[in-house]
């Protein structure tokens, strides 16, 4: 009998032990981050201005969040992944353009030489994206770029690129939203490539997605209204840029921002520098094991100026080693 109480107690306990755990599981909000200062710092800002009483209340309709997307939603590297978009584009666009096996960027494309294609710089990149973006109309373009993205995997990692978002990100995301938060997508990236996906992928809907642009025009084809992309930029969603998106899109400042390069460093400046409660929040790629670690002498996501800034302008810098427990989503 005392044999079998000392089991039955050992059982209570375990079962104790085993709810007690999973509550504290789902009371965190943030379970794919460590326990550091980094983590404290959002929740606690989150539950200062969305506490009444407190001093730093803010009203729901104020509560604009703002993210860059390469390399602060999901990773970058070793190119962008709209430029992966652009090169599988020139291939499939290649025999209608005999020309491009002696021009510039098409021909390093073609060659496989990404040391030539990035040569030309930015500039070399935008004119890929605008010469293989252009000439569809938006749902061609959609459809596009819905097919490629439920199909095409990194080179290194096997994965399918909409597979390679942060987790610790997605949770942020969810965290935000459910105190009230409206998320926004204020990337370089181009708005039509992003908001095919970013609804199924982050749980933003393309109203709330801010980028690059090429322009368009209007047109009848077939009896029907279409919008047919150009073969020019129209506007670029980076640097300065930013808060004339946000600006022009949104038409209210962020309170939360959240960047990882120099290209973010005057959205952090507008959403944090004169607003109080405000929180500048910046993704620190530190993790070559899991991920990569790059940061002041990047080609791509060069993060500097907006590093060194940190400690004075009070923003949260994320070290991805320290602060993740994971990086990616679980297959």
């Amino acid at each position: 009998m005392k044999s079998l109480l000392l089991n039955l107690n050992y059982v209570y306990a375990v079962l104790v032990t085993l709810f007690v755990t999973a509550s504290l599981d789902a009371a965190d909000p943030l379970p794919s981050w460590n326990e550091t200062g980094t983590k404290r710092a959002i929740i606690g800002f989150v539950e200062r201005v969305t506490d009444r009483q407190s001093s730093d209340y803010v009203k729901p309709e104020a509560r604009i969040a703002t993210f860059d997307n390469d390399g602060t939603l999901w990773s970058e590297q070793p190119y962008y992944f709209q430029i992966a978009f652009a090169f599988d584009r020139v291939k499939a666009m290649a025999s209608k353009h005999p020309e491009w096996s002696k021009k510039q960027p098409f021909k390093g494309v073609l060659e496989g030489d990404l040391k030539a294609v990035m040569a030309g710089g930015k500039e070399s990149l935008l004119k890929l994206i605008a010469t293989t973006h252009s000439g569809m109309t938006s749902e061609e373009f959609e459809q596009e770029v819905t097919d490629w993205i439920s199909k095409a995997k990194h080179p290194k990692t096997g994965r399918l690129y909409k597979e390679m978002v942060f987790q610790p990100m997605l949770e942020l995301l969810t965290y935000l939203r459910a105190n009230g938060f409206k998320t926004y997508i204020v990337s370089g990236g181009g708005i039509e490539f992003m908001r095919p996906w970013t609804e199924a992928v982050y749980g933003i809907p393309p109203e709330q997605v801010v980028g690059s642009r090429i322009k368009t025009q209007y047109e009848i084809r077939d009896g029907q209204p279409v919008i047919v992309s150009l073969p020019e930029v129209n506007f670029i969603d980076d640097k300065e840029g930013k808060p004339i998106g946000i600006h022009y899109h949104i038409g209210r400042r962020p309170i939360f921002a959240a960047g990882n390069s120099d290209g973010d460093w005057q959205m952090l400046q507008y959403t944090t520098i004169g607003r109080s409660p405000s929180f500048g929040l910046i993704v620190h790629h530190t993790d070559a094991e899991r991920e990569w670690a790059y940061d002041r002498n990047s080609h791509i996501g060069q993060l500097d100026k907006a590093l060194a800034d940190a400690p004075q302008q009070g923003w949260t810098v994320i070290d991805m080693k320290k602060d993740w427990i994971r990086i990616y989503p679980e297959k």
